[in-house]
């Protein structure tokens, strides 16, 4: 038998860029214009930058193949959201874009058997500290 633990993490990084990839799509229907995409940091990684009129939105994605660890959309807990808070002052801060509005969304991305179902949740969360 082979290392399924190992095979699993093989393909997460697959399975984040599908998702990924369908938020773009999602996101750009709507109206928003993508920034930046996994913009890596010192500190973590923000999945995608993106621009809705004049406000920043620091887009978090999370894809689930099942549910039985639950829905893609509560997979952002509190320490996820005060992570996604350092990293999006991180961002802030080095554009020296302090003073430009700023909100984040989560998308949902669900990958079942039956279909894809893709979820967006504008201004998910405050900043946190």
């Amino acid at each position: 038998m082979g290392n399924r633990v190992g095979a699993e993490k093989r393909l997460l990084p697959k399975l984040g860029a599908r998702g990924e990839a369908l938020a773009c799509t999602l996101l750009k229907e709507k109206g928003y214009k993508i920034i930046e995409r996994n913009f890596k940091t010192p500190i973590g990684e923000i999945d995608i930058v993106a621009r809705e009129g004049q406000t920043l939105v620091f887009v978090e994605v999370k894809t689930r193949e099942s549910t039985a660890f639950g829905s893609a959309k509560w997979a952002v807990d509190r320490k996820k959201q005060q992570k996604l808070s350092r990293l999006a002052l991180y961002y802030l801060n080095l554009k020296a874009w302090k003073d430009r509005p700023a909100r984040f969304d989560v998308v949902a991305v669900d990958l079942e058997r039956q279909g894809e179902r893709i979820e967006l949740f504008r201004n998910a969360f405050d900043l946190l500290g």
